[in-house]
Parts: C-alpha cells; structure tokens; sequence
C-alpha cells in the first residue's frame, strides 16, 4: 500500500509518522494521483503544531506534483497520463499516491519539471496574487519584504523586479544576505541587528515604502508599521516569528491612514479556472527566465521529520522538497 505522512496528534516534527494507507478509486470530480515531488513550506509547520487547527488523525502538506493514474466519471480536462501539479485544500500532499478535487490541480506545461512544479506552486502562486492582486506593484516604486532568503522571498523579488519595481528585503542572519541579493533585492537588511525601519527610511530619503509584504509577523509587525508611507498598505501573510498581537487601530492604522490585509490564497483562486490561469503565467514567467527555481534542499518523504527540524531553525535558505 501506499505510504503518507500523518499527525495523530498536534506538537513537534516527531508528531510526523510514516503510515501505510489505503487509497480508493476517485469520486466523480476528482482524480487519482501518484506524487513524483512534493512541496514543503512554512505554513506546514502550523497545521502540524495546531497553530492553524485541524481536525485529527490528518495528513499534511498543500502542494505535490506527479502523474494522473485515474480520473474520476465526471473529469473531462485531464485524462490519465497527464502532468500535473496541485496546491491547496485539501491537506494531504506528503503521501506517495491520494486521491483530490480537481479544482486544486493544473496541468504543468513541457518544459517544466514535477520537481521545480512542486518548489513552484504555493510560493509562486503566493507571490502571484500578493504582488497583482492584495497589491498590484507598479513599476518605478519601492516595497518592503520580510524573509527574502526564503522560498516566496526569492520568487517575489524576481518578480517584482520583471514588472520594474524595486524591493527592500529584509533577513534574520547575516549568511542569508547574499541570497537575497541574488535574487534581485536591491537592499537587504539584517533585521535581528538592525533597526530595518529607520534603514529603510534611510533608503527612501524619509519617504517610507508603499507596501510592507510580511511573512515573519510578531517580530517584525511594529517596526513595519513605522517605514509605511502615508496611505501605505500592510500586507500580513504569515506568523514565522508568531501571531500578531491584537492591532490598535487608532495609533497602528489610522496614524497613517495605512492599509491593513490578511490575505488567504483560497479566497483569490476560488474555481480551477482562476487558479489554471494564474499558474500560467506563474510557469511563463519561469519558462522565459524571468524567475530561476534553484531547489536548495532534497528530502525523502520518510525525512519528514528532518525536513521541519531544519525548516523550523531557518536552515533552508531557498525552496525545498520531498521525494516520495
């Protein structure tokens, strides 16, 4: 029998247990997938630990790539045979073979790998709708974004870049600078040395940066508050350094009359529709260089627990994945 990672329990990687389960055939509007790569992000970390509640026993992981082995009586867009790709709900992508709506699925162009697909389809469409839609970047201006060193940091100075923007980045240690750097920010900054606010207001002559992207949280929410710009937008979109403290709207927004969002991918790619065309031009802007996937890290599946270990102490400077 196939084999998946499953939590019974919530608390640390060893939580993590490699099971043997049991795979049916496809309901009507899914499809029967085997995993050839698998994606490994952050926001795993907090349905393991409970931080995002899940209803127990469950697998975990939102993106894989692979090869279709059964479609269901309704599906008439993929058949079998077909390489595709999937992030989203339903949890479950740390497994050799499962079973998912094919809403959460898009086909993968040639010329693109299950491996890179796998590093690319969260962070990539993280990056899509962050940067064109919670707020579309325009050429010329200058935004901030926390954890550049990491796998949606990497893709979205990139992109950014292609559009004519420039980004700020900011990273916890100084070996993740050069990283950054690489991959297009035109400043980065140390921020557990530094105090990034008043180096980025330095950068902008006092201006302050149009938009704050923040993936780090509790650590960082205050200080990007302060470089905001008059009418700026701060854009909250995950808890690395944990959740955010309650928000004084009266002195952290209305201060500046800043802007405040919480975004969630689900709520931007809400019919496969939408999400076929985002990883469209997701997978254009890699097939004509516009952004480079170096995966920094390989795992076995059965590695599960390593692979969070060293998620969790910010070793993995780039997209990293799981080969079932």
């Amino acid at each position: 029998m196939p084999k998946s990672i499953i939590i019974k329990r919530n608390g640390g990687p060893e939580v993590l247990e490699l099971t043997e389960v049991k795979i049916g055939s496809p309901g009507p509007d899914e499809i029967k997938i085997t995993n050839y790569a698998i994606g490994l992000n952050y926001i795993d970390t907090y349905h393991r630990s409970g931080l995002y509640p899940l209803p127990l026993p469950s697998g975990v992981g939102l993106e894989a790539a692979g090869k279709i082995d059964e479609v269901g009586s309704n599906v008439t867009e993929f058949t079998k045979g077909d390489n595709v790709a999937y992030a989203g709900m339903p949890i479950g992508a740390y497994s050799e073979q499962r079973i998912i709506p094919t809403k959460s699925v898009v086909k993968i162009p040639e010329g693109i790998s299950h491996k890179i697909a796998a590093a690319l389809m969260t962070k990539g469409l993280t990056t899509n709708y962050l940067l064109t839609q919670t707020y579309p970047i325009k050429a010329g201006e200058t935004v901030l974004f926390h954890a550049a060193a990491g796998g949606v940091g990497q893709i979205f100075a990139q992109w950014a870049n292609s559009i004519g923007a420039k980004v700020i980045g900011t990273v916890g240690s100084d070996e993740k600078i050069e990283v950054a750097k690489q991959n297009g920010y035109q400043h980065v900054i140390n921020y557990s040395k530094t105090d990034f606010a008043k180096e980025v207001l330095k950068i902008t002559n006092n201006k302050g940066v149009t938009a704050v992207f923040d993936g780090v949280g509790k650590k960082t929410f205050k200080s990007s508050i302060a470089c905001l710009r008059t009418r700026g937008m701060m854009v909250s979109f995950g808890n690395a350094s944990g959740p955010l403290d309650p928000i004084n709207v009266q002195k952290d927004i209305q201060a500046k009359s800043l802007f405040f969002t919480r975004p969630a991918g689900g709520h931007y790619f809400t019919e496969r529709k939408e999400l076929q065309a985002a990883a469209n031009v997701m997978f254009e802007k890699v097939k004509y260089g516009k952004i480079k996937i170096k995966i920094f890290r390989e795992f076995k599946l059965e590695e599960a627990k390593k692979a969070h270990e060293e998620l969790e102490s910010r070793k993995l400077n780039g997209p990293c994945i799981l080969i079932p």
